[in-house]
């Protein structure tokens, strides 16, 4: 992502960047155990991926997604047109997700 993000990704990293997020601090494209995680916050153990429809279905995904959940870290999910429709939405859920509700 970092060379060459899809539209989705660059909008969601503009929203994450810099704590401008509920203070959060993010980082993009970071290692979690043997997984590339699109967005993390170690602090709220929060994860934020941004997928095409390439992952609807990959069972390679429910594996990585029970792994993080062993470690403690929540994933949100997004579709790329969701992003790009309603970042608003996703920047909501993101910040209730991170408070628990």
């Amino acid at each position: 992502m970092r060379r060459d993000p899809t539209e989705a990704e660059y909008v969601l990293w503009q929203l994450l960047r810099a704590r401008r997020l509920g203070g959060m601090k993010f980082k993009r494209q970071e290692p979690l155990g043997p997984y590339i995680c699109d967005f993390v916050c170690h602090e709220r153990l929060l994860i934020v991926e941004a997928d095409g429809s390439q992952h609807a279905s990959s069972a390679r995904d429910g594996v990585r997604y029970r792994y993080f959940e062993m470690k403690g870290y929540r994933t949100l999910r997004f579709w790329n047109e969701d992003i790009q429709e309603n970042i608003d939405g996703a920047a909501e859920q993101i910040i209730q997700t991170a408070a628990g509700r």
